[in-house]
């Protein structure tokens, strides 16, 4: 087991993307302490660990307020006696568009996913630096971050902004031996099964079947087990040198996603005035961006309804 003697905390860990992280540090031998708002939910998560030969606690509380934080961290060490990894995966939504969206609907998710990432890492960083063993961070982003995605204002800001983060604190963190990455899920998920064009792939899933390979390899939409690896991986010391990415990770595909870079460069003598722009942008920028992601067309035999 290549994560023996580390301790890890997964935050909304209960269930779904979080429960399969969880279950494989624990199955790599990490001692994880589980995070969930639901009693029941964290024990039950707790229990699947312990009942595999696994070790976990659970800590029940909300991510996002610095209590939380200072809670998950000092559950590790009171419990475990060190702490090696965070993975922050935490997160909800409300889903609506720009003009429907309250200041509750977009202040509720940044602060679960943004703000909740911000503060379990900030707490894990001070002491990971006063254990002076190095350690792993490992945040949980979107392609919706990456993309954008209609009605998700508030989600995209949120995990664009913890890509943002990333790549700072890999540069804070790196004297002290911490990496510092996210991961880019594309998998079946309670947001997921609501959309017809995955009711296949759904299907499969609740059946105990194989996704059919459209799903797999196309589109690169898979289980939450297939992100789980990528996760154990980053954890370890096979990926000490792996610091400030963001790796897409769904049934049978992996992606390195870039960062931001110019796509093309002009210059003009006396700099780029009103006129200027409108007389030669389109020639000068060339292709604009594409935002949003899109998806080909499903086969005839996997259309459902």
């Amino acid at each position: 087991m290549t994560l023996t003697g580390k301790v890890a905390i997964v935050t909304g860990s209960g269930r779904g993307l979080g429960l399969a992280y969880a279950q494989e540090l624990a199955r790599q031998g990490a001692s994880v302490v589980v995070n969930d708002v639901d009693e029941a939910t964290a024990v039950a998560a707790v229990d699947s660990i312990t009942q595999a030969g696994g070790t976990a606690t659970a800590v029940v509380a909300p991510v996002g307020p610095t209590q939380t934080a200072t809670q998950l961290v000092d559950a590790a060490f009171d419990t475990y006696g060190r702490l090696d990894i965070v993975v922050t995966n935490a997160g909800v939504l409300r889903d609506t568009v720009l003009w429907k969206m309250s200041d509750e609907d977009f202040d509720t998710v940044i602060g679960v996913h943004l703000r909740g990432t911000f503060t379990v890492v900030r707490e894990a960083a001070i002491r990971l630096r006063e254990q002076g063993q190095g350690g792993r961070i490992i945040t949980i982003g979107s392609p919706t971050g990456q993309r954008g995605n209609f009605g998700q204002t508030n989600y995209a800001a949120a995990k664009a902004g913890i890509v943002g983060m990333v790549r700072t604190w890999a540069l804070e963190l790196k004297k002290a031996g911490i990496t510092v990455n996210t991961v880019i899920p594309v998998a079946a998920t309670a947001m997921t099964a609501t959309v017809p064009y995955f009711a296949a792939a759904v299907e499969a899933e609740e059946k105990g079947e194989p996704m059919p390979a459209f799903f797999r390899h196309d589109l690169g939409f898979g289980t939450a087990s297939d992100v789980a690896g990528l996760v154990a991986y980053l954890a370890s010391d096979s990926a000490a040198g792996v610091t400030g990415q963001a790796i897409g990770v769904g049934g049978d595909r992996l992606q390195l996603w870039s960062h931001p870079e110019p796509v093309s460069t002009a210059y003009r003598e006396g700099g780029w005035t009103y006129d200027a722009l409108v007389e030669s942008f389109e020639a000068e920028a060339g292709d604009l961006q594409s935002v949003g992601e899109t998806f080909p067309p499903l086969p005839e035999d996997l259309k459902r309804g």
